[in-house]
């Protein structure tokens, strides 16, 4: 038995890795795309490192674009067998995988038009919305915690981790040679006491673990604080300067959060009357989904559900369906704030929101989660002077703001929590995946300290043997 990884490894995008049991017998662990790594990106999205056609189950953790935003590309590589995944996960991917074609066949509509003046050579989308649709068929739905055997070799347990709506870990019993081997794959690990969510369940006892370490060698602040920080952020920017709050947020979990923190300031009088656009067909689509799976939501939100029935509903939202009405935004004079896809704002409406704005010093930024480095959300996270959007450059103006605490990856805290339900001594290895190597470097020493014994950082299509170590 052995595993390949060929994504997010030593980086934070592209989860995808392939475990080989019984001489031919293939599982792919994720099918994620790679996001805002530069040039590299369409490379990193185009190359498999192994064969679509040689597999023989696709399993998927959460259905953010990292972990499933190649599929379409697998199926129409050649990939015909089952992807498994949980019920709310099946119903976001078919949301997700449509939008990520639309804004792919978009972008590069847009980004032709550029190379056509420039005499240069058109380039296509990975994958259409018709490539998109034909991955839907091949979703099996399989419930939280309860054994699924798919066939004599393997077994799969969904547990809750959290992350985002349908999120779990992934735990198999895998049989080769006579012998039974658990591994645990644990996607992304969520917060416990999140605002909406569960939080991460225990697992059962694991021979391997795949952990991701986004936030390995991090704190984050107190979730409650984040209320404040986007007040202050509307009060300075639209109250004060009359200017714009535009705020880069993933439809999918971080939208869901910021419509809900907003809607507990109007429940205290303290939200401020502007208009607050949603300017995402895909964040509207996921949020009326987020609403149909109530069983997902913890404690504190059932019981809100019982006095509020919309718990992301406030006065002053609206939602924005047409381009012309996106459009017309840019245009407009009035203090407003503008949510918007994507989170690391590499693609989507907020990206030409950012465009139009960015030279403007009374409006401002707010980065509300993770952004990989080398992406625009990242740049302007990191005190960006200048930054190029669509091929074009501009001054960073307007003013870039942070919040730490919405992230929907657990810290180092975390993580150590979510696996303290495991005894090391009997975690043969444990492999740290989805994170920056510097981070990984420093939480393996904190693993180390707690008695895991033998930690690994894989490399990008490194092939590891399991079961004979």
């Amino acid at each position: 038995m052995k595993i390949a990884f060929h994504g997010a490894a030593r980086t934070v995008t592209g989860s995808k890795h392939l475990l080989h049991i019984n001489p031919n017998k293939k599982i792919l662990l994720d099918c994620g795309m790679f996001q805002g790594l530069g040039k590299e990106t369409l490379t990193l999205n185009s190359e498999w490192g192994f064969e679509p056609t040689e597999l023989n189950y696709v399993i998927i953790s959460h259905a953010h674009i990292d972990h499933i935003g190649l599929l379409p590309k697998l199926v129409k590589d050649g990939y015909n067998g089952k992807i498994f995944c949980t019920t709310p996960t099946s119903d976001l991917i078919k949301i997700m995988l449509l939008d990520s074609a639309h804004i792919q066949e978009s972008d590069v509509k847009y980004v032709n038009k550029t190379r056509e003046k420039q005499n240069r050579e058109l380039v296509s989308p990975l994958y259409t919305e018709e490539d998109a649709k034909a991955v839907f068929p091949l979703l099996q739905t399989v419930d939280y915690g309860e054994p699924f055997k798919i066939d004599d070799d393997i077994e799969l347990l969904y547990t809750d981790c959290g992350h985002i709506l349908g999120a779990s870990a992934i735990n198999l019993k895998l049989r080769e040679n006579g012998k039974e081997y658990r591994l645990t794959f644990s996607g992304d690990v969520g917060r416990y006491r999140d605002l909406i969510l569960h939080s991460p369940e225990k697992f059962p006892q694991a021979d391997y673990i795949l952990i991701e370490s986004t936030y390995g060698d991090k704190l984050h602040d107190m979730v409650t604080t984040a209320t404040d920080y986007i007040l202050q952020a509307i009060e300075d920017t639209c109250v004060k300067k009359r200017g714009k709050l535009i705020i880069p947020a993933f439809s999918l979990g971080r939208t869901q959060e910021i419509l809900y923190l907003l809607n507990r300031l109007e429940t205290e009088n303290r939200l401020p009357k502007f208009t607050y656009y949603i300017d995402s067909p895909l964040s509207i689509a996921i949020t009326e989904t987020v609403k149909n799976h109530p069983e997902c939501f913890n404690k504190d939100v059932q019981d809100l559900l019982k006095k509020d029935q919309d718990v992301f509903k406030f006065e002053g939202l609206h939602y924005t369906q047409s381009v012309e009405e996106s459009i017309a935004l840019n245009d407009s004079k009035e203090p407003c704030v503008i949510i918007a896809a994507s989170g690391m704002a590499e693609a989507g409406r907020v990206k030409h929101h950012i465009a139009h704005h960015i030279d403007d010093p009374d409006s401002t930024i707010l980065i509300v989660g993770y952004c990989e480095p080398h992406s625009l959300g990242g740049r302007l996270r990191n005190g960006a002077d200048h930054v190029t959007i669509y091929g074009e450059s501009y001054d960073v103006k307007a003013e870039v703001r942070v919040i730490q605490s919405l992230s929907a990856h657990g810290d180092y805290q975390d993580l150590s929590q979510w696996l303290s339900c495991q005894d090391p001594k009997q975690v043969r290895k444990l492999f740290l995946v989805h994170g920056e190597y510097d981070v990984q470097v420093n939480f393996r020493e904190r693993l180390l300290k707690k008695g895991f014994t033998d930690i690994e950082i894989p490399s990008l299509h490194q092939v590891i043997g399991l079961g004979n170590d």
